[in-house]
C-alpha cells in the first residue's frame, strides 16, 4: 500500500510520525472507454483554445482563477508554494469529540493512518488506545491535494482510520427536499412496522455487502469476451397492496425466514411412518 501523504499527527506536546493511506481500492471499478463503433479505435480527447481553436499542448496550459466574467488571475506552482499552512505537513489535533456530534452527512472519503518508521511505534499505539479507551475522536486539518481538509481521527484494530470532513456550508439542508411533511401516523401500523423491524434485526456482518451490479457487469463482459450470449431476467413490477396486509405478510415471511431448517433425519422418518400407518389401512 503506497502513501498519499507523510507528516505528523500532534496534539499539545505529543508528535507522532505518520502516513496516510487511501482506504479505497479504485482498482475493483470497472473503467469504459469510449470508442468509434465503427473502428473500435479510442476516442482521443485534444484541450483546444476556444479562441482560436487549435490544440493546445501540456505545457502551455496554466491555472486561472475567473474573478470577473472573462477577467482571469493566473495562478502558477510557485504561487501554490507560497501557501504555508502548518497542516501541509502536521495534523493539529484541534479538539476530541463524541462521534454522535458529527453529522452523518459530514462524512467524505475514509483514509487509512499507520505510524512512520518504527520510532513512531509506541506514541502511534498510545493513541490509539487512548481514544478507543475514551470513546473520542480526535478532529484535525490536514493538505491534501491542493486542499486543506477537516479530518476526523478515530481508532480503528491495531490503526487508525481518518474521515475527510465536508465543510458544514457544504451540506444542503434536507428542508429543500420537495414533498416531505408531517403524517400523523395510525398506532396500529406503527406496532406493526417496529414488529417487522425487530424481526428483520439482524448484524451487518450477517449482510450481503458485495456490489451486485459491478458483478452482473463482470459477467456480461466475460460472457461477450468468450462469445457467449448473456441471458439475463427482467423484475416483474410489483404491484402496490394494502399496507397492513403488507406489513403483515411482510411479518410473517420474517417469521418463516427465521425458523430453524428441520433435520433430513427426522423428516425422512416421519414420512416413513405416515407411510406405514397408509399401509395398514389399506
Amino acid at each position: 500500500m503506497k502513501a498519499i501523504w507523510k507528516g505528523h499527527i500532534r496534539f499539545s506536546l505529543v508528535t507522532i510520525p505518520v502516513r496516510i493511506y487511501n482506504a479505497i481500492d479504485t482498482a475493483q471499478t470497472l473503467r469504459f472507454n469510449q470508442l468509434n463503433k465503427n473502428t473500435n479505435n479510442p476516442i482521443r480527447y485534444e484541450k483546444k483554445d476556444k479562441g482560436t481553436n487549435e490544440v493546445v499542448k501540456p505545457e502551455d496550459i496554466v491555472k486561472g482563477f475567473q474573478y470577473e466574467p472573462g477577467q482571469w488571475v493566473i495562478v502558477d506552482k510557485s504561487d501554490f508554494e507560497k501557501v504555508k499552512l502548518k497542516s501541509t505537513k502536521v495534523i493539529e489535533i484541534e479538539g476530541f469529540v463524541d462521534q454522535e456530534e458529527v453529522h452523518p452527512t459530514l462524512f467524505d472519503a475514509p483514509y487509512y493512518a499507520g505510524p512512520d518508521g518504527e520510532v513512531a511505534n509506541k506514541a502511534f499505539s498510545l493513541l490509539c488506545e487512548t481514544l478507543k479507551e475514551t470513546g473520542k475522536l480526535g478532529i484535525g486539518r490536514v493538505v491534501l491535494r491542493d486542499r486543506e481538509s477537516i479530518m476526523l481521527i478515530a481508532p480503528h484494530k491495531p490503526g487508525i482510520l481518518m474521515y475527510k470532513l465536508r465543510f458544514p456550508d457544504e451540506v444542503r439542508s434536507i428542508e429543500g427536499v420537495p414533498g416531505l411533511e408531517e403524517v400523523k401516523t395510525n398506532k396500529v401500523e406503527l406496532k406493526l412496522a417496529k414488529t417487522l423491524v425487530e424481526s428483520m434485526s439482524t448484524t451487518l456482518d450477517k449482510i450481503s455487502m458485495k456490489d451486485n451490479y459491478q458483478g452482473a457487469l463482470r459477467d456480461i463482459i466475460n460472457a461477450k469476451v468468450e462469445g457467449k450470449e448473456f441471458v439475463s431476467y427482467e423484475e416483474e413490477e410489483k404491484p402496490v397492496v394494502d399496507i397492513m396486509a403488507a406489513l403483515k405478510a411482510s411479518i410473517d415471511g420474517a417469521k418463516e425466514k427465521k425458523k430453524p431448517m428441520k433435520k433430513a433425519g427426522a423428516t425422512k422418518a416421519k414420512t416413513s411412518k405416515k407411510n406405514t400407518v397408509k399401509a395398514k389401512a389399506s
